[in-house]
């Protein structure tokens, strides 16, 4: 490896992707997915990619894609340009001298830089991880079209197809009664069976989720996640010790910090793992081991991303020890197209992960040339 190996050029493309279908959360729905499509160039002409997505532009959160993007070219790529690009650690620890927050877009970073660094030594990503412990993930899925018949045929389509048999229910953006006459329903149409979660997406203040998780449990419902504001961590403590079905925290955790904060107040059950929120893949695992370390179950959580956020974050789901919650990667699953060559596998009920060096994702450029949102106009990559 040289020595000498420089990060040359760094570039953030915006790029709208169509959804096969509306996707309804508590605080949008979805027709298209924004990504922000990292690609990173070293001086010994090896590239890395990343990808930061939110949801619903700052609908979900405070961070957007365009404000990512301007993070990355404007503050983070001239920090970056002309330093040793062999040393994703040494990278990022310069980004948190001089970047406060932006998250999504030090994640990008971060895994264009192992992406880069994981070729250039022929090894995947997950190897730069400390390896994998486990080689295919399980994977659910979320049924949000907004009608129960059609969800329940989606999902009894999706278990004769052997792609999930794990199903999560979008609910919080109605009235509580119609919430819950909406996961009744489904739970008729699936049987007993199959194992049902809800997402309620901070919609619901305490008094609320009291009466909603009262009959989510009796409804059969596996696992509640972010029933209230993600503020509201004594709240969330309350429903914790009162209710038997578990609850997971979702919004309420990006950090190894707020992942001891919330054991330390016994406010959930499980945490979700998100390698944007977190800030980047070793980010999620330090978050990761601080919740294994507390008896809090993990669970891989997504932001819709396309395939090479997935495939980013299947590496960090793979190398936890702990993951008994499974994992929710389906965002390329919810897209009509991407920009990579080839797209993730899904096999009996998991998605498999890649073996080949780095992420194991391929750029189809003529595809990210053909959605990305400048196309009129080309961006230009920020250089040294």
């Amino acid at each position: 490896m040289n020595a000498s190996c420089r990060i040359e050029s760094i570039e953030a493309v915006l790029v709208d992707l169509p959804t096969i279908r509306a996707h309804k959360l508590a605080m949008t729905t979805l027709s298209r997915q924004t990504l922000v499509i990292v690609r990173l160039t070293d001086s010994d002409g090896v590239t890395g990619l990343g990808e930061a997505t939110t949801i619903g532009g700052l609908a979900y959160g405070e961070q957007s894609p365009e404000s990512i993007k301007s993070a990355i070219d404007n503050y983070i790529a001239p920090l970056l340009l002309g330093t040793d690009a062999t040393s994703p650690n040494a990278a990022m620890q310069r980004l948190a001298k001089s970047v406060q927050g932006n998250s999504f877009a030090k994640s990008a970073v971060e895994t264009a830089l192992l992406d880069a660094q994981g070729r250039r030594l022929g090894l995947p990503v997950h190897a730069l991880l400390g390896g994998a412990v486990r080689h295919a993930l399980p994977v659910l899925w979320t049924l949000a079209s907004g009608d129960a018949s059609r969800d329940v045929d989606e999902a009894l389509a999706l278990i004769e197809a052997r792609r999930h048999r794990v199903f999560k229910l979008k609910i919080g953006s109605g009235e509580l009664a119609a919430d819950i006459a909406h996961v009744q329903a489904i739970r008729r149409g699936l049987g007993d069976d199959v194992m049902l979660t809800v997402d309620v997406n901070q919609a619901w203040d305490e008094p609320t989720a009291v009466r909603g998780i009262t009959a989510l449990e009796a409804a059969g419902v596996s696992l509640v996640e972010q029933p209230v504001s993600r503020r509201n961590r004594r709240a969330l403590a309350r429903l914790a010790a009162r209710f038997d079905v578990p609850i997971m925290a979702d919004e309420s955790v990006h950090d190894a910090v707020d992942a001891f904060e919330l054991a330390a107040e016994g406010a959930a059950d499980v945490h979700a793992l998100k390698i944007s929120q977190a800030g980047g893949l070793w980010p999620t695992l330090r978050a990761a081991a601080v919740a294994d370390a507390a008896g809090v179950g993990l669970y891989g959580g997504t932001l819709l991303e396309g395939s090479i956020g997935s495939i980013a974050a299947a590496h960090v789901f793979a190398a936890c020890p702990q993951l008994a919650w499974g994992t929710e990667l389906f965002g390329p699953l919810l897209l009509k197209d991407d920009v990579v060559l080839e797209r993730p596998v899904y096999r009996d009920f998991h998605l498999l992960l890649p073996q080949s060096p780095g992420l194991g994702v391929q750029l189809d450029t003529d595809k990210l040339n053909f959605y990305r949102r400048d196309r009129a106009t080309s961006s230009v990559a920020v250089t040294a």
